[in-house]
């Protein structure tokens, strides 16, 4: 979480002393990210799902 509110504060807010996002401040970014941006690159991350196994039938406990 942190992470993210980092990357947040340097790449998507906009300073008021500044401007500009600290990182279009230093050269890192070229454009004011946005909230969609930011949601895509964490989604890219991610693992993509694997196909699923076999479907098997378990058979019921009989409890007496």
């Amino acid at each position: 979480m942190v992470a993210i509110y980092m990357v947040w504060h340097s790449y998507v807010k906009m300073h008021e002393s500044l401007r500009m996002s600290p990182a279009m401040a230093t050269g890192l970014s070229d454009k004011l990210w946005s909230m969609t941006d930011l949601a895509k690159m964490v989604d890219e991350t991610l693992p993509k799902p694997g196909k699923r196994g076999p479907y098997t039938i378990r058979e019921a406990k009989n409890v007496v």
